[in-house]
């Protein structure tokens, strides 16, 4: 086994020994010649899961394979489409939706083997290495505990107030809790309380992608064009997907204490999104609604 999960007798916080991880390719480093993710390297590749065509051919919509550099168990990539470039903000809805699809799909397949957490990063200020658009997907042992916040419906969402709601359609509400670590952040909840992401439903789906797509379009205005951003989705009960753009970087004090400042008033994220989230129709959305040049 390439890595090792250790925990801090003191702290009781764990960690992940993986030192493998430092040999896997790195675009900004220089250290890749082809993109093991376009059209062409299927037949290098094994899949886990497709949606199009037949295993080994380029005629695919969205396609999973095993991480070659894992850090838990079970660990996958899922990735987007076939373009290279085009992520979330320029993939057609029916794209988008059929990436959050098969994120159902492999949540459904490894809930009954740990806590599957899935997450995305966009731009090496996030912690990408390939470019080609994709997210990972990692089933971490049971007895592991997450250091991540827990969202009760009889709690915290209880206590979000008119004042700190983005956004609401029929399935989801959008808010910006006070507490925010991060500028920008944001986070989507069902409001259908009780569910794991595998529970999510086809119309829930289609929201949530017109949804998710809307905001890191909006975000493209406020931190340009490509700016970088991490999304996790909770992987208990009580799902959300926590949306945090990564222009602030983590200084000495946040690392040690684990005290995070925030140099944004959550309010101005608020004022901000809905300002600009009903802008143009869902069919107009487009790279030009932000400045992209085609």
């Amino acid at each position: 086994m390439d890595f090792k999960f250790l925990q801090n007798p003191l702290s009781h916080k764990w960690v992940v020994l993986a030192p493998r991880r430092a040999s896997r390719p790195d675009e900004a480093k220089g250290s890749i010649s082809f993109c093991p993710f376009c059209l062409g390297q299927e037949k290098n590749e094994k899949e886990v899961y497709r949606i199009g065509g037949e295993e080994g051919d380029s005629n695919w919509q969205v396609r999973v394979v095993p991480n070659k550099y894992p850090f838990a168990p079970i660990h996958e990539v899922i990735i987007h489409s076939p373009d290279h470039h085009k992520n979330f903000e320029e993939l057609p809805n029916l794209q988008v939706e059929l990436i959050l699809k098969t994120y159902r799909q492999r949540f459904q397949t490894h809930k009954d083997k740990g806590q599957v957490y899935i997450f995305h990063n966009h731009g090496e200020k996030s912690g990408e290495s390939l470019p080609h658009p994709h997210t990972q997907l990692t089933v971490i042992p049971d007895d592991v505990t997450l250091d991540i916040m827990r969202l009760a419906i009889g709690d915290e969402l209880d206590k979000v107030t008119e004042d700190q709601v983005v956004h609401e359609t029929d399935f989801f509400q959008l808010f910006c809790p006070r507490s925010s670590q991060w500028p920008d952040e944001v986070w989507i909840h069902p409001k259908k309380g009780g569910a794991f992401y595998s529970d999510i439903t086809d119309k829930e789906i289609t929201n949530l992608a017109f949804v998710l797509k809307r905001l890191i379009q909006i975000f493209g205005l406020r931190h340009g064009n490509e700016f970088p951003y991490n999304f996790y989705i909770y992987p208990g009960k009580d799902w959300y997907l926590r949306l945090i753009p990564r222009d602030k970087g983590l200084g000495g004090f946040e690392i040690g204490t684990g005290i995070y400042v925030n140099t944004q008033d959550p309010s101005e994220t608020i004022d901000f999104i809905k300002k600009h989230f009903e802008m143009g129709s869902e069919s107009e959305i487009s790279r030009a609604d932000y400045g992209k040049s085609a």
